[in-house]
C-alpha cells in the first residue's frame, strides 16, 4: 500500500497543533508539524510526534474487561454492558441512585466524543453527585468567572500577539503550551514581545523554563499571590493609576475594591510574599504606564490555598490599569463553534449560588455542583445512608491525580460497583469491575470544543478519522448514552443509543431557541432538528457551526459556516483576532462587572490573617515536563528518555541545611503522607521551596503500563492534605503544601 499523509490537529493540549500524519498498511509511520496549518503555522512539541506510539501502544484496551475472582478477562461489549447492568441493578434497587456517583478526567477535555457528550451523561442519567479533576484545577476561575461577568466558563484569556508587556503568574507555558490560553508556540510568542520591545515579567517560586526566557524572574512565597495582588491594586488606587476607559460605564463596584484594598500596601504584605514593596510599587507603575499589557494568572494561583482571591483578582487588575477587553490585553474569544458547555446549568437560572448542600461525611459545601475530589474517598468507605456503592470513571485517573492519593487507592476496593470507561488498565481502574475502553483518539475525528473559548485567535480546525475501528466498537459518546440508560433502569439488551442521542439533541435545541441572544431564537425547535444532519458529536459540532457568530443559522445566513464548509479547509479557519466583547459576554443580573462580588470579598478576612503569619519548614509546590501530559504520557517510550525527572528539586542552601546531597533520596513528609524521593539540586528554586513533579506513582501492582512501571516515580498526591483547600471553591490546594524534609536511608513510598 502506498504512503498516505492526513492533516490532523493533536488533540493532547490547549496548543492545538497541526500535524501531518503518514500512514502505510494502517500504522503511522511518521508525524511531523503542518507548515499549512492557519493556527499553528508549523510549530510541534515532542508530544505530538508520538500520536502514532499512543494508537499502536500495545497496552492500550481494545476490549472490555470484566473482573472475574480477582483477575481481568476479556469479554464482549454485550457481556460488559450486562455485567454492568447487574451490578448497578443490585446497587440502586437496595440504596437509591444516590449510592452512585462519577468521576470526569481531565482528558474528556480533549477527547471529540466525551467532551459533547458528558453533559448528557451527567443530565441523562440523574446521578445526583459528581466528581472531578476541575476542582484540583481550575475552579477558582469558574467560581470569578460567574461572579464577575455571569458565565462560568466565561473566562478571558492574554492577547499575547499584540502586548507589549506580559506577566505571568502561577504558569509556566514552555512545558504546558498554555492553560486556559489556547495559543501554539508560546514561548515563540514571548520572544516575539521582547524583539518588539516589550517586557515579559515571571512570577513564579521556581525559575522556570518560561522565566529564563523573560526579562525578570520574581520569586514568590507560594499561596501568597491575593496578598501581592491586593497590593498592586493598593498601588494603583493610590497613585491616581486606575484608568478604565470606556469599560467605565460596564463596571460596578469599584469603591468598594478601592475601600478594601487599603491596608493591603506593599509593605503590609512584603514580608509574607518574599518580595520587596519596592517591587511591588515598581511593578504596578510599569504595569499601569504600559501602552498596552495584560496579566495572565493559572494553575499555580489556582490550586492554592486563597485560589479564588488570586484569580479574581488577575483580572480585576488587568480592569483597573486599563488592559482588559482591548487589544494586547486580557480580552474574551469568540469561538467559531461556541461550545454547549458555555450553556448556564439549569440549575443556576435564577443566579449563582454556592453551598446549597454539603458533602455526607466533611461537610464541605457545594460550589457550582461539586465538592473536593479528596471527599470521594471519604464518602466511599464511610458507612452509614448516602455512602457511595457505586463509581463511574470517564477517562481519569484519580488515584494519582487526586489529593490524598493513598486514602482513596485503599477505598476503591470497598465498591460494589466500579466502571471504567478508559483505555487504559491503570492505578485507578484496576479497581474496577468492568473497563470498557473507548477508540484511540486517531479512530475518531477531532474538532477541540472548550479549548477554542480562550484562544487567542478566532479559529477552528475540523480532523477527520485515519483510521477505521475494529466492527462492532462503540465511539464513547454511545457509551456513556448506553451507561445512562443503565443508571435509569434500561435493560442493556434494549438501550437504543440513538433515540437517546435524538431525544439529547433535540433537548439541546429546544434550550437554544428559547434563549434570547442566540441565532436560533424564538425558531421552532422541531423545525430545527429536522435540518440538523447527522448523529452523535459530529450533529453537535455542526450545530455549533450553525449558530455559531459565523453561522449559517439554518437558513439564516446560507452562505454562513457549517460542518462540511469546514471539512473543506483540512488546514484550518481563522476569523480573524481578538475584538472587544463587552458588554455582549455580560450575562449578570445588572449587566455590568461585578468588581467586587460579596462572596469573594467575604474571604479577606481569613488572608488578612495569614499576613504576618510565621511558617516554619519548608513548602511544596508542583511542576510538569514538556514530555509529560499529568500521567497521560508516560507508557511512550519515545517521551520517556533521558534523566529522571521525577525528583526532588531543591535548593543548594536548603540541601546543605537538611543535610542532602544530588542523587541521594530525601524523605518528604506532610501531614497525611511521606515518600522517598532523589534529589536534584538547583538554584531555580526558591530558598525554603521544594518541588515534584504530578501525574508519577506508577508502582501499583495490577496495571498494564509497562514504560510508565520501569520509571515509576513517586505520588506528590500522597502529601497533598485532602483537606488543605480553597475555602471559596474547594479548589486542591496542591501547591503550598508545608513539609518536613530530611535525608532517608534507602527504601521505597512509605505511608
Amino acid at each position: 500500500m502506498e504512503q498516505e499523509t492526513h492533516i490532523r490537529t493533536c488533540h493532547l493540549c490547549e496548543a492545538m497543533c497541526g500535524l501531518r500524519v503518514e500512514t502505510r498498511d494502517g500504522r503511522v509511520e511518521k508525524i511531523r508539524s503542518n507548515p499549512d496549518d492557519v493556527w499553528s503555522k508549523g510549530y510541534l512539541c515532542p508530544k505530538g510526534t508520538v500520536l502514532g506510539a499512543l494508537h499502536h501502544d500495545p497496552d492500550r484496551l481494545r476490549t472490555p474487561l470484566i473482573r472475574r475472582g480477582g483477575e481481568f478477562k476479556e469479554a464482549s461489549w454485550e457481556e460488559a454492558f450486562r455485567e454492568i447492568e447487574r451490578r448497578l441493578g443490585t446497587v440502586i434497587d437496595s440504596h437509591g441512585l444516590d449510592a452512585v456517583s462519577s468521576y470526569i478526567g481531565n482528558p474528556t477535555a480533549h477527547n471529540f466524543s466525551l467532551s459533547r457528550y458528558v453533559g448528557a451523561f451527567i443530565a441523562m442519567s440523574g446521578i445526583p453527585r459528581i466528581y472531578s479533576a476541575g476542582t484540583v484545577d481550575q475552579w477558582p476561575k469558574n467560581v470569578t468567572g460567574a461572579l464577575m461577568y455571569g458565565g462560568m466558563w466565561t473566562i478571558p484569556t492574554p492577547d499575547i500577539d499584540r502586548t507589549d508587556f506580559l506577566i505571568i503568574m502561577g504558569a509556566n507555558p514552555q512545558a504546558s503550551q498554555g492553560s486556559l490560553l489556547a495559543t501554539p508556540d508560546f514561548m515563540g510568542k514571548l520572544r516575539a514581545i521582547r524583539k518588539r520591545g516589550g517586557r515579559v515579567v515571571v512570577i513564579d517560586p521556581r525559575r522556570t523554563g518560561t522565566a529564563d526566557a523573560a526579562d525578570e524572574w520574581l520569586p514568590i512565597q507560594p499561596g501568597t499571590d491575593a496578598a501581592f495582588l491586593l497590593a498592586i491594586v493598593q498601588v494603583l488606587f493610590e497613585e491616581g493609576l486606575v484608568d478604565l476607559g470606556r469599560l467605565g460605564e460596564h463596571v460596578q463596584g469599584l469603591e468598594d475594591v478601592r475601600a478594601l484594598c487599603r491596608e493591603f500596601t506593599p509593605e503590609a504584605v512584603a514580608a509574607t510574599c518574599r518580595v520587596s514593596a519596592d517591587k511591588i510599587r515598581g511593578l504596578a507603575r510599569d504595569f499601569a504606564e504600559a501602552e498596552t499589557g495584560a496579566l495572565y494568572g493559572r494553575i499555580g494561583t489556582c490550586n492554592q490555598e486563597f485560589g479564588t482571591l488570586a484569580s479574581w483578582l488577575v483580572d480585576v487588575v488587568n480592569i483597573l490599569a486599563g488592559k482588559f477587553d482591548r487589544p494586547g490585553g486580557l480580552m474574551f474569544s469568540n469561538p467559531i463553534a461556541p461550545s454547549m458547555t458555555t450553556l448556564r446549568p439549569p440549575e443556576f437560572a435564577e443566579g449563582w449560588s454556592f453551598g446549597r448542600w454539603k458533602s455526607r461525611v466533611r461537610g464541605a459545601p457545594e460550589v457550582l455542583g461539586q465538592v473536593p475530589v479528596s471527599c470521594l474517598a471519604e464518602e466511599i468507605a464511610t458507612p452509614g445512608e448516602g455512602q457511595i456503592r457505586a463509581l463511574i470513571t470517564i477517562a481519569g485517573n484519580p488515584v494519582l491525580s487526586a489529593p490524598d492519593a493513598a486514602k482513596l487507592d485503599a477505598a476503591l476496593p470497598g465498591l460494589d460497583c466500579m466502571v471504567a470507561v478508559d483505555n487504559y488498565l491503570n492505578e485507578t481502574t484496576r479497581h474496577a469491575h468492568v473497563i470498557l475502553p473507548g477508540l484511540s483518539p486517531l479512530e475518531q475525528p477531532h474538532y477541540d470544543e472548550l479549548l477554542w473559548s480562550w484562544a487567542v485567535r478566532n479559529a477552528g480546525k475540523y480532523s477527520p478519522p485515519l483510521f477505521e475501528p475494529e466492527p462492532g466498537r462503540p465511539h464513547e459518546w454511545q457509551i456513556l448514552l448506553a451507561l445512562s440508560a443503565l443508571l435509569q433502569g434500561q435493560k442493556a439488551d434494549d438501550i437504543d443509543t440513538d433515540l437517546l442521542d435524538d431525544l439529547f439533541f433535540a433537548g439541546l435545541v429546544a434550550t437554544l431557541t428559547a434563549l434570547p441572544h442566540t441565532s436560533i431564537a424564538g425558531r421552532d425547535p422541531g423545525e430545527v432538528v429536522a435540518l440538523a444532519e447527522g448523529k452523535g458529536p459530529e450533529r453537535m459540532l455542526d450545530f455549533a457551526l450553525r449558530i455559531g457568530p459565523w453561522g449559517e443559522g439554518y437558513g439564516k445566513n446560507p452562505k454562513g459556516m457549517t460542518l462540511e464548509i469546514m471539512k473543506r479547509s483540512p488546514n484550518g479557519v481563522d476569523m480573524g483576532a481578538l475584538e472587544s466583547r463587552i458588554p455582549e459576554v455580560l450575562d449578570t443580573p445588572d449587566g455590568k462587572i461585578d468588581l467586587a462580588p460579596d462572596y469573594v470579598c467575604g474571604d479577606l478576612d481569613r488572608l488578612r490573617g495569614r499576613l504576618g503569619e510565621e511558617r516554619e519548614g519548608a513548602v511544596l509546590v508542583s511542576r510538569r515536563h514538556i514530555r509529560s501530559n499529568n500521567s497521560w504520557m508516560h507508557n511512550v517510550a519515545e517521551l520517556m528518555t533521558g534523566k529522571d525527572r521525577c525528583t526532588l528539586l531543591v535548593h543548594p542552601e536548603d540541601a546543605a541545611r537538611w543535610g542532602l546531597v544530588a542523587g541521594a533520596s530525601a524523605k518528604v513528609r506532610s501531614e497525611v503522607g511521606s515518600l522517598i524521593v532523589p534529589v536534584e539540586l538547583s538554584d531555580e528554586m526558591m530558598i525554603g521551596v521544594v518541588s515534584l513533579p504530578h501525574g508519577w506513582g506508577h508502582d501499583k501492582k495490577g496495571t498494564r503500563l509497562g514504560v510508565a512501571a520501569r520509571n515509576a516515580g513517586v505520588c506528590s498526591n500522597i502529601l497533598a492534605p485532602g483537606t488543605f483547600v480553597d475555602v471559596l471553591s474547594g479548589n486542591a490546594a496542591v501547591n503550598g503544601i508545608p513539609v518536613q524534609i530530611g535525608l532517608a536511608s534507602a527504601g521505597g513510598i512509605e505511608g
